[in-house]
C-alpha cells in the first residue's frame, strides 16, 4: 500500500525481543556478549553494529550448532534454544535495523515512538470487533491505511 516508503525496525523493540530470550542476567558468556551487543543496538552506527554481531557470530557459530538428544524420544534438538531465537531475531532484522541510517536525509526515527500513538486506534477498533471475520477486518485494516496515506504524504 505504500510502496515508496522505507521501512525502519523499532530498534528498541529488536532490544526487549533479545532480552525476551536472553532474560537481564543471562547466565552463559554467549548470551552474555549477544546481551551486551543488542544493549548497543540504539547507541551506534550501523558498521559498528554489524561488525560487533559478526565477531559474536563467527566466534558462537559451533556453539549455537549444539544439539542435544531426548532420552525419552531420542529425537535431537538444539541445545541453546533461547539463545539460538534471540541471535536469529537479530540476524533475520538486520537489514531493517538500520534503514535510518542509510537514509538519514529523510530523517527516519530509529524507534517507532512517534508512531506507536498512530496505530493505537487502528489497534482499539480490532481490540473493539475482535470477533470479526478475516475478510471485514483485512477491510478495516485497508481503509484504515487508505485514510492515513493523505496524512503521510
Amino acid at each position: 500500500m505504500f510502496p515508496d516508503k522505507k521501512v525502519q525496525l523499532c530498534q528498541f523493540h529488536q532490544q526487549k525481543t533479545v532480552r525476551k530470550y536472553l532474560t537481564k542476567h543471562p547466565k552463559t558468556e554467549a548470551a552474555l556478549e549477544l546481551k551486551r551487543i543488542a544493549d548497543m543496538l540504539t547507541k551506534t552506527d550501523k558498521e559498528s553494529f554489524e561488525g560487533l554481531f559478526g565477531e559474536w557470530c563467527d566466534k558462537w557459530d559451533s556453539y549455537l550448532k549444539e544439539r542435544t538428544i531426548a532420552p525419552e524420544t531420542g529425537k535431537s534438538h538444539y541445545t541453546h534454544k533461547k539463545l539460538r531465537s534471540a541471535y536469529l531475531s537479530l540476524k533475520r532484522n538486520l537489514p531493517l535495523l538500520f534503514t535510518w541510517y542509510d537514509n538519514m536525509e529523510i530523517g527516519i526515527p530509529n524507534t517507532t515512538n512517534l508512531i506507536d500513538g498512530h496505530f493505537s486506534n487502528l489497534k482499539r477498533m480490532l481490540r473493539n470487533h475482535n470477533g470479526m471475520k478475516r475478510v471485514r477486518r483485512d477491510k478495516l485494516v485497508n481503509g484504515f491505511f487508505e485514510a492515513s496515506k493523505g496524512i503521510t504524504q
